[in-house]
């Protein structure tokens, strides 16, 4: 990545594409180093939007000045790509936690699931996953959870712009999403699951676009001097 040292401290925006099994903050160290390294020195880093470690795709990383414009970029619509599965979900509504059984599917047609992905279009109010970042009374949701405790989260409005069905292969159904920020995709997988009665979980996600930012213009992690 071409980015000379002084522009660093002063500020940009690295166009990260994240790794399967890697956490955000993973990517923030890697990149702090990375910048220290070449400017001689500690400076700000931050990213702009998380992403599940069991996600890849687009993360934006900011340096110096530019972690001033992280709302900015996270309040920017964007775009993914994934599977989900039917007939079965999980607690964290992805590969995170074990599968448990759902209801049959072979009986739904690529019309059943169209409908559904059209109800789960635009403005909406969604319920995040207790698996999540959400905070209830200090703490995060998934403390809560990975404790076995039951929690009770608030619905939060979203939009979800486009969702196309690109591939229906039951009981994988691949999609491409575009939608607001605080769009939960793994909580879509739990209510697209739910409207067709046999429950669902994501099993794949990528990460392709925010706002006008696009993952083939990305490096990874893996490739910083």
């Amino acid at each position: 990545m071409e980015t000379p040292d002084n522009e660093l401290e002063a500020g940009r925006a690295l166009l990260i594409d994240k790794p399967y099994t890697w956490t955000s903050f993973d990517v923030v160290g890697k990149v702090r180093v990375w910048a220290k390294r070449r400017c001689g020195k500690k400076i700000k880093v931050g990213h702009a939007g998380t992403l599940d470690p069991l996600a890849t795709g687009l993360l934006i990383v900011c340096t110096g000045k530019f972690t001033k414009r992280i709302e900015e970029f996270q309040a920017q619509e964007k775009e993914y790509t994934g599977t989900f599965k039917l007939g079965s979900t999980t607690p964290s509504y992805d590969l995170e936690t074990e599968p448990v059984p759902g209801g049959p599917y072979e009986h739904l047609q690529p019309q059943d699931l169209q409908a559904a992905a059209e109800r789960l279009s635009g403005p909406q109010q969604q319920v995040p996953p207790v698996f999540s970042a959400v905070k209830i009374g200090g703490k995060k949701a998934y403390e809560y959870a990975r404790k076995d405790k039951e929690v009770v989260l608030q619905p939060k409005p979203i939009t979800v712009y486009s969702f196309e069905l690109t591939r229906i292969a039951l009981p994988e159904v691949d999609f491409r999403i575009v939608c607001s920020k605080g769009t939960y995709i793994r909580a879509l997988a739990r209510d697209f699951g739910e409207l067709l009665g046999c429950g669902a979980h994501l099993t794949a996600l990528r990460r392709t676009r925010i706002g006008a930012f696009d993952v083939r213009d990305a490096i990874s992690p893996l490739n910083l001097p």
